[in-house]
């Protein structure tokens, strides 16, 4: 496992530990965040109650950071790929299908694009889509999910 891995799992470990700790749901209902392709509508839902507040670009760099963390190790999890860093953007990526076609998603933009643009940018129609074009993938295609 590469550090950029590591890093990732870390951090979306860190989202379920503190939405755990700080008591959100009863301790009596399951956990919304299992990493389950499901639980993708309750980050969905969290993403639009913090849309309602006035972000600064430090909160909602953070923000998108460790929820797109979430979003993307729950993706994996389920759909399969590996993380790569983007040095020029300065976020990871997800892709899948190698060597044979390439299919990849950028999570924080997408939940970043979420928290400014709204319902527009739904989490759960956006890995849906990673899914398809996973299960579509021919030999030497480039597709990049926005």
């Amino acid at each position: 496992m590469n550090e950029l891995m590591k890093d990732i799992i870390h951090t979306a470990d860190n989202f379920i530990k503190n939405f755990t700790d700080n008591q959100i749901y009863p301790s009596t209902e399951p956990q919304p965040f299992d990493y389950s392709i499901e639980s993708l509508e309750v980050v969905d839902k969290l993403l639009e109650e913090i849309s309602d507040y006035v972000l600064d670009e430090d909160a909602l760099h953070n923000t998108a950071s460790m929820l797109g963390c979430y979003v993307f190790e729950t993706a994996r999890r389920n759909y399969g790929g590996e993380y790569l860093w983007i040095k020029k953007e300065q976020q990871p990526v997800l892709i899948a299908g190698l060597p044979d076609f390439q299919v990849s998603i950028r999570a924080w933009e997408k939940v970043r694009g979420r928290l400014i643009n709204g319902k527009e940018d739904n989490i759960p129609f956006y890995v849906a889509g990673y899914k398809e074009h996973i299960e579509q993938g021919k030999r030497g295609d480039f597709i990049m999910i926005v």
